[in-house]
């Protein structure tokens, strides 16, 4: 097994929660200023990526064999609600990074020395629902497939896959494939109403050989117990690729919440309209304070379900259909609950904020499309966990045990 190289970023001590907490605050003002373009461009400013590289920010879930800090599923979060004050897309694509990298964490360790044995500091995109097509091979599969909303891609140099491996028109396996980007056709068809600064394009594989150690089971990879966890051994890599997942996409809703809401504080303070001053009116201070609880209930609630997620990870014990499918529920309630904020405070700040050149219009539709995501929708989260606690048996249908195996059209 080669030695991981160092990266030439700076490898210091790991830094504590409070640090990286400091350092995603004090990117915010740029990632507002850079919102507009990054809109404009449909993807994350290149700087905006280096500047999450200079600070840590997305070494968070990378293995320490890499210089990585194999901190929490929670840390990650709060880093990520914390950049979204700023610009939710750019925050998004932090998400997707760390994300990603907590994912090949899981890998067997031959696939992460593919990936970071001679740059740490290469960056993973993915497409997770597994409609890509396999067969076996000697030494690995063929794999074909394309995806959509692979967010953050063109900073990327690898990909995560999902897909089924067939053999005789029928479906074996569930897997995830780890292929390189140089393998696929990007395809640039990412125009969207809204996160449209996350460049979440779709991409093509068309036969790809991948050898048997970039091939992980998805079955394995849901219950947190990859081959990676052999020798990547912080509870972070435990963390299941569905379920708890959802606190992080909550995370970024809950943060684009708090960002609207100082946003819009600093508009209405200077409103005045037909003579009276906004800020004095009962209802305009009823608004502000129903939103500021509510944003903050859902932090509170999207946060508590990962820290006892990784509480729970800490202690060694697996994490059952009780706490995979409270801690879904709570983080689409999160980011129900900052949405609701959001458009309630829209609808009170006037007929101005509706050009195209206002924050709080691109924030708005910034959280009705994080809120959107599949991992946060709320009938199906609250049906789930409604049906596990009735005793149906019902489980989340995210998980990979959810979804039988196809056969081949």
């Amino acid at each position: 097994m080669p030695d991981a190289k160092k990266s030439s970023a700076p490898r210091d001590a790991v830094p504590v929660r409070e640090e990286l907490l400091r350092r995603a605050a004090a990117l915010v003002p740029a990632l507002r200023e850079r919102s507009a373009r990054a809109e404009t461009m449909r993807r994350c400013p290149d700087e905006t990526v280096a500047d999450f590289e200079a600070q840590g920010l997305i070494r968070i879930c990378q293995p320490a064999r890499y210089g990585g800090y194999e901190l929490g599923w929670d840390v990650r979060s709060e880093v990520c609600q914390t950049l979204a004050r700023g610009c939710g897309s750019q925050a998004w694509v932090h998400h997707i990074l760390t994300d990603h990298s907590q994912k090949l964490g899981s890998f067997d360790v031959r696939a992460q020395d593919d990936v970071w044995g001679e740059n740490p500091d290469a960056r993973i995109a993915a497409g997770l629902d597994p409609v890509g097509m396999a067969r076996r091979v000697a030494g690995g599969a063929i794999y074909s497939g394309r995806h959509g909303f692979s967010s953050g891609i063109d900073h990327a140099q690898w990909l995560i896959c999902g897909g089924h491996i067939f053999a005789d028109g029928k479906a074996t396996e569930r897997c995830f494939f780890l292929v390189p980007k140089s393998e696929a056709r990007v395809i640039d068809d990412w125009q969207v109403m809204g996160l449209a600064g996350t460049g979440s394009k779709s991409f093509e594989i068309a036969e790809s050989f991948v050898p048997d150690h970039r091939i992980l089971d998805a079955f394995v990879a849901d219950d947190g117990a990859g081959p990676g966890t052999r020798v990547n051994k912080a509870p972070i890599f435990r963390v299941p690729f569905a379920s708890i997942a959802a606190t992080g996409f909550a995370a970024v809703a809950v943060g684009i919440a708090e960002g609207f809401l100082a946003e819009w504080a600093d508009w209405t303070r200077g409103r005045h309209s037909r003579g009276l001053v906004i800020a004095e009116l009962m209802g305009t201070q009823i608004d502000a304070g129903q939103a500021a609880i509510e944003i903050d209930t859902a932090a509170r609630l999207y946060l508590g379900a990962a820290q006892e997620a990784m509480a729970t990870l800490a202690r060694g014990e697996r994490l059952g259909d009780e706490l995979r499918l409270r801690a879904r529920l709570e983080a689409s309630f999160a980011a129900q609950l900052a949405l609701g904020a959001v458009q309630r405070l829209f609808n009170a700040a006037g007929g101005r904020a509706l050009y195209a050149r206002t924050d709080l219009q691109r924030r708005l539709r910034d959280i009705q499309a994080a809120a959107s995501h599949i991992s946060v929708v709320w009938n199906t989260a609250a049906a789930a966990y409604g049906g596990h606690r009735l005793g149906t048996g019902a489980i989340d249908p995210l998980s990979t045990r959810a979804r039988p195996l196809p056969a081949q059209d």
